[in-house]
């Protein structure tokens, strides 16, 4: 199997600690991730020591286990005398000289994949402004994650699907691989990693090529001599290969419908062909389409 396109999820969260640190006011800002239960803080902004390096927080325990049973932000004002939360991390805490305390879940499909805190030295609320700034950015972060394990998702069955010696006239499982190919370069288009997007429809790329033979109808599917189409008129290309209407594909795509229009006219013309279907007909030819 091979490995996963997506980069270690700690820069995901290293960004979004960033982000929180600003848009929060609050200049200590740290988390991690949960694996096997345990949430273990690993990213940390602002911070005078490393008492909490690498600590691991169990479910129930402390601060960060609340939110990991419950699934939900808790702040208190005071770590050290509060009561509502267990004390067993009391130490690295002083060390650290924290006292009032804000942690929000990163929830992926209802299940925590780490936890962000924000927290100040002195015994004050950190506040609703603060409060709701840093859940938002964990609810962005869980919105990142669950794109980029689509994405793996979507991957792993495209290979899988791949494997299977593709038959003439086009079977079902082509049609699946046509969908999901397309539903990949859609998913591309939505992920703000730079470097994770362009993986993804290079994977795309590396499948058509595995894909392209003589036998398979695609007979000038050769490097050279093949149209050089944009990446968004091949997004658009693989939707209207689905049989997707303008509006349709614009609604997958998150773009107007005269942004398509515009993207399709550019494709054909460089096709060198006249209609849509045509255009179709010619980027699998060329090998642009499975």
């Amino acid at each position: 199997m091979r490995p996963l396109l997506r980069p270690h999820d700690a820069d995901a969260f290293r960004h979004a600690l960033r982000l929180a640190r600003q848009r929060t006011g609050v200049r200590c800002v740290f988390g991690g991730e949960v694996g096997d239960g345990t949430l273990r803080l690993t990213e940390f902004t602002g911070t005078l020591t490393d008492s909490m390096s690498g600590l691991r927080v169990g479910a129930g325990r402390g601060l960060g286990g609340y939110v990991l049973t419950h699934q939900r932000p808790l702040a208190v004002n005071d770590y050290v005398p509060a009561t509502s939360i267990t004390h067993d991390y009391d130490n690295p805490v002083r060390q650290e000289g924290i006292r009032a305390i804000v942690a929000a879940p990163v929830t992926v499909r209802s299940g925590v994949r780490g936890v962000l805190y924000a927290a100040v030295r002195d015994a004050a609320p950190l506040g609703e402004r603060a409060t709701a700034a840093l859940m938002d950015t964990a609810r962005r972060l869980a919105g990142e994650l669950a794109v980029r394990d689509e994405v793996d998702r979507r991957v792993r069955l495209l290979e899988a699907a791949a494997e299977v010696p593709s038959q003439a006239p086009p079977s079902p499982g082509l049609d699946a691989l046509r969908d999901l190919h397309a539903e990949l370069r859609g998913i591309a288009h939505e992920i703000e990693d730079t470097a994770l997007r362009d993986r993804l429809r290079h994977a795309c790329d590396r499948f058509l090529r595995a894909e392209t033979s003589p036998e398979g109808g695609q007979a000038d599917a050769s490097p050279a001599g093949r149209p050089r189409l944009s990446a968004r008129e091949l997004d658009v290309l693989s939707y209207v290969a689905l049989g997707c209407t303008n509006a349709e594909a614009a609604q997958y795509l998150c773009l107007e419908p005269e942004t398509v229009k515009a993207y399709l006219r550019s494709a054909t013309r460089k096709l060198g062909v006249h209609s849509r279907h045509h255009a179709v007909a010619a980027a699998r030819r060329h090998g642009l389409l499975p």
